[in-house]
């Protein structure tokens, strides 16, 4: 989720649960702790461009580390704090704020580790876009009023609203996979897996994607009070074999492919357009496109110990966000 809304939750949780005479420094450091799992966004190198991928949303995020991360950001804040909270206290709004960050992640489509170090699976409950002002601004707003007003009462409203949000995109989510299998059989298809995915910035309008024995189908789904589906593309599954017949199974790009195939959740198949190119076909700025916001690009002429280049494609035209307007509400 945007770090905006990672330290409003935080924050919300930890004010709701302040005293009046205390609700700002709750709030701050709620907040401070809210943010703080994405500390990870540092594991970087510039010879391995995967590395992040493997340990964002990983440790820090698990639901196992909460405890100990909330005693780092406590200790990290009691120069502030202390004249404010006792440690006790600092600590208790630091867990809460903490304990939201995962947990939020996980209701978008990324993956979050929650389960490390048992479990490298990556959870992703899809209820919830990466950015959704409709979700935040509320949030916000009551947030900020209750630290103003020093009153919790507005940071449990929040809190309402917040369960009330992502339990409505647990129902639309829900709605379009209906919508979805309905879809599938109307091709004569029979789904290996199908997923439901919010759009940027919205409940209304959804990403479908389906899994055929040989294919991929991406397609758009609008849920207002009745169902509307925009059809979209298909695309073939990677098959190595027959994409890279040139790759050496022992070769880092082999290695590097794999561990993109763990981050996509088997979503992958090669760019139409850069036969080099393995995108990741769950995310796309319009929901009926294949146009992956990132990939990896392979080199036949690398030597063996190369890394593949990880590479993005997030820039939206005028004309792309004017499309995604027509498509929520035309």
């Amino acid at each position: 989720m945007d770090p905006i809304t990672q330290g409003t939750l935080g924050a919300t949780l930890s004010e709701s649960f302040s005293d009046r005479d205390k609700i700002k420094a709750a709030s701050l450091l709620g907040c401070f702790a809210g943010l703080s799992p994405d500390i990870d966004v540092l594991f970087q190198s510039p010879s391995d461009p995967l590395l992040f991928l493997e340990y964002h949303r990983q440790f820090t995020h698990s639901l196992i580390f909460i405890p100990v991360g909330a005693l780092i950001c406590a200790a990290l804040s009691w120069p502030y704090a202390k004249k404010h909270l006792s440690f006790r206290q600092a600590y208790f709004s630091c867990l809460l704020g903490y304990a939201t960050h995962g947990l939020l992640d996980a209701c978008t489509t990324y993956g979050t580790q929650l389960f490390w170090p048992f479990s490298d699976m990556r959870v992703a409950w899809n209820n919830v876009s990466v950015v959704d002002p409709l979700f935040t601004v509320p949030l916000l707003i009551l947030t900020v009023t209750g630290v103003i007003r020093r009153n919790p009462i507005f940071a449990r409203f929040a809190l309402v609203w917040a369960l009330f949000y992502l339990s409505l995109g647990v129902v639309q989510r829900d709605r379009v996979v209906t919508t979805g299998i309905e879809l599938a059989q109307s091709r004569n298809h029979t789904p290996v897996r199908l997923e439901a995915k919010p759009g940027f910035g919205n409940l209304v309008l959804w990403k479908l994607v389906y899994e055929t024995d040989k294919h991929f189908y991406v397609d758009a789904v609008r849920v207002g009070w009745l169902s509307k589906t925009i059809p979209g593309d298909r695309i073939e599954k990677l098959n190595l074999g027959k994409h890279f017949p040139w790759l050496d199974s022992s070769s880092q790009q082999a290695r590097d492919i794999e561990r993109f195939r763990w981050f996509s959740n088997r979503y992958l198949a090669v760019d139409k357009r850069f036969p080099n190119r393995i995108i990741d076909i769950r995310y796309s700025l319009l929901p009926d496109e294949i146009n992956a916001l990132w990939a990896i690009d392979l080199d036949p002429g690398a030597d063996l110990s190369a890394h593949v280049k990880f590479t993005t494609n997030r820039k939206a035209s005028g004309e792309t966000l004017s499309r995604l307007v027509d498509m929520m509400f035309d």
